[in-house]
């Protein structure tokens, strides 16, 4: 499930800023980089199920390996872990209302406090 209309992917900021205000809201980053992308993941479980709420960006200066870096955020997804084989995010997926809830109230935080970091 994408949400669409937050107004995070109208938002960058410098990555060690970043970092610090996503792990405040329990998005990790973890080993999920590269040298142009980076993803923040908040893993959430409702009734045995295992949901994961994803943001996404990409690096537009320096890169997530050096010193310095900006990152470009893009619209966050929600999604389903299925064992063994990962995370859904598509469309046919449904999701519980307090877990969407969760992720929106999550969003909205994270989205005020973005707009005083952002470049």
């Amino acid at each position: 499930m994408k949400f669409e209309g937050t107004g995070l992917d109208q938002l960058s900021a410098e990555l060690n800023r970043l970092d610090d205000l996503m792990d405040q809201h329990g998005l990790i980053r973890a080993g999920q980089w590269d040298y142009e992308r980076v993803t923040y993941d908040k893993k959430m479980e409702k009734l045995g199920e295992i949901y994961y709420l994803r943001i996404q960006g990409f690096i537009t200066e320096g890169d997530a390996g050096g010193r310095h870096a900006v990152v470009q955020l893009m619209n966050p997804l929600l999604g389903k872990h299925y064992y063994p084989h990962g995370v859904e995010y598509g469309d046919g997926e449904t999701f519980p209302e307090a877990i969407v809830k969760s992720c929106e109230n999550t969003l909205n935080r994270l989205k005020k406090e973005l707009e005083a970091i952002t470049l």
